[in-house]
C-alpha cells in the first residue's frame, strides 16, 4: 500500500483546515496584522500570531480589542481584516502543491470532504470559488459559525455532522498543534502537514499526530 491507502483505511472523510494547511496564506496574515495595528498607532507584538493561535475571527478580534484597547467594534473589526485580505484571497495566495491532485484522489475513493477553518467565511468564500474547492468538497464550516475556536472540537465535530459521518470514521488535516488537539479532542484520526510558519513546532505535530507529511507530493 502507498501512503494514500495507509493513511485514508477505516476513513470515510477527510476534513482539511485551510491557512497554511491548503494554502500559503500565513504569512498574509503577518503582514495584514502590522499595517492594521500601524494604522491605529500601536506596535504589533511579537507573540501576537502565537497567542491568538486556534483562535476563531470572533475570538481574534474579541482578544485585539480587549488586549489592544482598539475602539472598534469587533463587527467593523473583521470588516476591515476582510477588506485588506480580500485580494490576497480572492486571486494571490496559492494552493499547496497537488492539493487538488489529492483532493480528486480522495473523490475518485467516494470519500468526503470537508473545511473547518478558524478564517471568516467571506474570505474561505473568496478563496473557494476562486480555486473552485466545490468540486470536492461538501460543506464548510467557518470562524463565525463556532463559539469556540481550536482546540476546542466543536468546528470539526460540526462538519462531521454535516457530513453524516462518524467522528472515528473522519481524518483531519491540519498544520498547527491547537488545530491537531482539536482534531484529537474531537475523535479523529489527524494528519500533521508541515508549513514553514510553524515551523517550530514541527517536532511537535508530528509527536502528537497519527500521521505527518512533508507535502502532498506524498499523496498523490
Amino acid at each position: 500500500m502507498d501512503k494514500f491507502d495507509i493513511i485514508t483505511a477505516d476513513i470515510d472523510a477527510v476534513i482539511f483546515d485551510m491557512d497554511g494547511t491548503i494554502i500559503d496564506s500565513m504569512h498574509v496574515w503577518r503582514d495584514i496584522d502590522i499595517e492594521y495595528f500601524e494604522k491605529y498607532g500601536k506596535v504589533l507584538p511579537d507573540t501576537y500570531q502565537k497567542d491568538i493561535e486556534g483562535f476563531s475571527v470572533v475570538e481574534t478580534a474579541r482578544y485585539t480589542k480587549e488586549t489592544f484597547g482598539f475602539e472598534d467594534s469587533i463587527e467593523d473589526m473583521m470588516q476591515e481584516w476582510n477588506d485588506m485580505a480580500h485580494e490576497h484571497y480572492k486571486h494571490r495566495i496559492p494552493l499547496k502543491p497537488n492539493v487538488l491532485k489529492f483532493m480528486q484522489r480522495l473523490k475518485s475513493n467516494g470519500i468526503k470532504m470537508g473545511i473547518a477553518t478558524s478564517n471568516s467565511g467571506y474570505l474561505f468564500e473568496a478563496f473557494a470559488v476562486s480555486n473552485k474547492l466545490y468540486d470536492y468538497i461538501e460543506c464548510a464550516v467557518t470562524g463565525e459559525d463556532v463559539t469556540n475556536g481550536k482546540p476546542n472540537p466543536e468546528c470539526y465535530l460540526k462538519v462531521s455532522d454535516k457530513l453524516k459521518v462518524e467522528p472515528s470514521r473522519c481524518l483531519v488535516f491540519e498544520d498547527i498543534c491547537m488545530g491537531l488537539k482539536a482534531g484529537i479532542s474531537a475523535g479523529m484520526k489527524t494528519v500533521a502537514v508541515y508549513d514553514d510558519f510553524s515551523a517550530s513546532q514541527w517536532q511537535d505535530k508530528k509527536a502528537m499526530s497519527d500521521y505527518y507529511i512533508d507535502s502532498y507530493d506524498e499523496l498523490v
